[in-house]
């Protein structure tokens, strides 16, 4: 969580005499103000007897046809389509789980680029391993793809979207990406208006690096208009509009829970050099987890977020070098005892730390897994560390080498750490050795805070280092390499690209461990996507309230 501000000499309210006159950072305020403290909306009616009936009907419903084995294979991988990109797919994870495998056993009879693309894609979402070879009949003896594919745009985006998917060193889906990419680029002037923000939606975020439930949103407003769209899957439309709307007031509510914890600490108030985005890390781990059943999980991971990003604050924008040495001794120790050792500010931060993970350690006890918490505080010592480390960087005027400099950055991108941690709440499926396979950084998940790091470095570098900032990963590389920021950029784009096929190769069957986990690793990893490839949308806050507010305030209409 990247800082990019502007220097003051303001001073919290509760900082000591010592403190005072110190440069320190002045944020814009949190743009949502209290809208969140209240769950009431106006869509809330429909929460009703008669809506419900209908709702658990239309579940049934879209279970039966699921179930159906007797259906056209083609026709079945159209409706998992359009459940999954409707975002209700996880009412129906069995169904889709046994029909896709079924369609993988059977084999699909279709010929053409669209459909050939669309069952790689849901395919290898499912974790199935089909081979990237089914595209070579659309390429020309030179390996290139046939020139009159052109023709075929619909064809194009499919493909486009499936190569996304791809693993390392499969070269076809390279070609691909690049052939696609281009030839959509020149086109989009030429193709109706809605085919045209297709085209343009799809390019700037393929399905892949998307977010689900901004998936949903915006494929509930197309599904209608969709070519393989019949009246029978006006079911389907109808249990997908109501679904997000009641998910929307469940989440609502959940939201306002947690404004009320983080309105009663006041860091608003006390700490005011620290960022407030209480309702952006909401929205971070409502897109790590949006499902109810993980309410408890996603309740404790933004606390963590929030609490991580005021860390962030104290050591990148307020404390002394000295004063921070202080802090991650504490945080080592892990113990109230050592409270008094820290100046004020500090210790209203340490005391917020240290009572989420005795809150959550009780809650967890009573599922007899109270070792997970253990993992999740050491991985915030981790994390304290690395930020010293780039304070000590910062005090010394260091520019290490880019290898020297991603050891540290990927803990201190918070990735690591935040994928541990969203663990903790999510029950059985996190088992004792999930957690040290999590904790001992797989190659998943530096793949995950490679990309983090970059692309928030690469959004934030030169503001940072105009206000004096510790080197970022692309200053590191100038510096060793002697070549323009435009070049540096160019590669760690590559790099980013790179760590999305590892990702990819992660999700495979027979995976590590079950899917649920990996797909917290997946969604953190599109949450950089949506929040820094333009532009730091979590410090400039407004970027994202648009986006945010299609999630949590505006129903769709029914």
């Amino acid at each position: 969580m990247s800082a990019q501000v502007l220097a003051t000499s303001t001073s919290p309210q509760n900082a000591t005499s010592g403190n005072k006159g110190r440069p320190t950072a002045s944020y814009d305020p949190c743009v949502w103000g209290d809208h969140f403290l209240s769950h009431s909306s106006k869509f809330m009616k429909i929460d009703d007897a008669t809506t419900q009936q209908e709702y658990e009907q239309l579940k049934e419903e879209i279970k039966r046809i699921l179930n159906d084995t007797n259906s056209d294979h083609l026709k079945k991988l159209y409706l998992i389509d359009a459940v999954q990109r409707l975002g209700v797919d996880y009412h129906f994870e069995r169904e889709i789980e046994d029909a896709l495998e079924k369609i993988h056993h059977d084999g699909v009879d279709c010929s053409d680029l669209y459909n050939i693309a669309l069952w790689f894609r849901v395919l290898r979402q499912q974790g199935i391993n089909v081979p990237s070879d089914v595209f070579k009949k659309f390429m020309n003896e030179n390996g290139k793809f046939k020139a009159d594919l052109v023709n075929d745009v619909p064809g194009m985006l499919s493909l486009y979207e499936a190569a996304h998917l791809a693993l390392p060193d499969e070269d076809i889906l390279d070609e691909a990406i690049a052939f696609t990419t281009s030839n959509l680029e020149s086109i989009s002037t030429q193709v109706s208006t809605q085919l045209a923000e297709q085209i343009s939606r799809a390019l700037n975020r393929p399905i892949r690096k998307n977010l689900p439930r901004l998936e949903a949103r915006h494929h509930i407003s197309l599904y209608s208009k969709d070519d393989r769209f019949d009246s029978n899957n006006g079911q389907l439309l109808r249990f997908a509009k109501l679904d997000f709307n009641l998910l929307q007031a469940f989440l609502r509510k959940e939201l306002s829970s947690i404004t009320e914890w983080w309105k009663k600490l006041d860091f608003t108030a006390k700490l005011p050099f620290a960022r407030d985005r209480l309702v952006e890390c909401y929205f971070w781990a409502m897109d790590v987890y949006f499902e109810p059943k993980y309410s408890v999980a996603r309740i404790f991971l933004t606390k963590v977020l929030i609490l991580t990003s005021v860390m962030d604050d104290i050591y990148d924008n307020y404390g002394t070098y000295d004063e921070l040495q202080l802090l991650t001794k504490c945080i080592e120790r892990w113990n109230v005892a050592v409270i008094d050792q820290l100046p004020e500010y500090m210790k209203l931060y340490y005391q917020a730390l240290l009572d989420i993970y005795s809150e959550m350690e009780e809650e967890v006890a009573k599922e007899g897994r109270s070792y997970v918490v253990q993992h999740a505080k050491e991985s915030i010592k981790r994390v304290a560390k690395a930020y010293l480390v780039e304070s000590k960087w910062r005090e010394e005027g260091y520019v290490p080498p880019l290898e020297e400099y991603m050891k540290n950055a990927l803990i201190s991108s918070s990735y690591p750490m935040v994928a541990t941690n969203s663990y903790v709440g999510m029950g059985n499926v996190a088992s004792k050795e999930a957690f040290e396979w999590i904790f001992n950084n797989p190659k998943i998940l530096m793949a995950s805070a490679i990309i983090c790091r970059l692309m928030d470095d690469i959004v934030t570098h030169q503001f940072e280092r105009e206000r004096g900032h510790a080197s970022s990963a692309v200053e590191c590389y100038i510096k060793e390499h002697g070549v323009s920021r435009e070049e540096t950029v160019k590669i760690f784009r590559k790099e980013i690209a790179d760590a999305w096929k590892v990702i990819n190769e992660g999700c495979m069957k027979p995976t590590a461990f079950p899917m649920p986990l990996l797909t917290r690793i997946l969604n953190l990893t599109r949450t950089m996507d949506v929040m820094y490839k333009d532009d730091d949308a979590y410090t400039k806050s407004y970027l994202l309230k648009d986006t945010i507010a299609s999630l949590l305030v505006d129903p769709v209409i029914v």
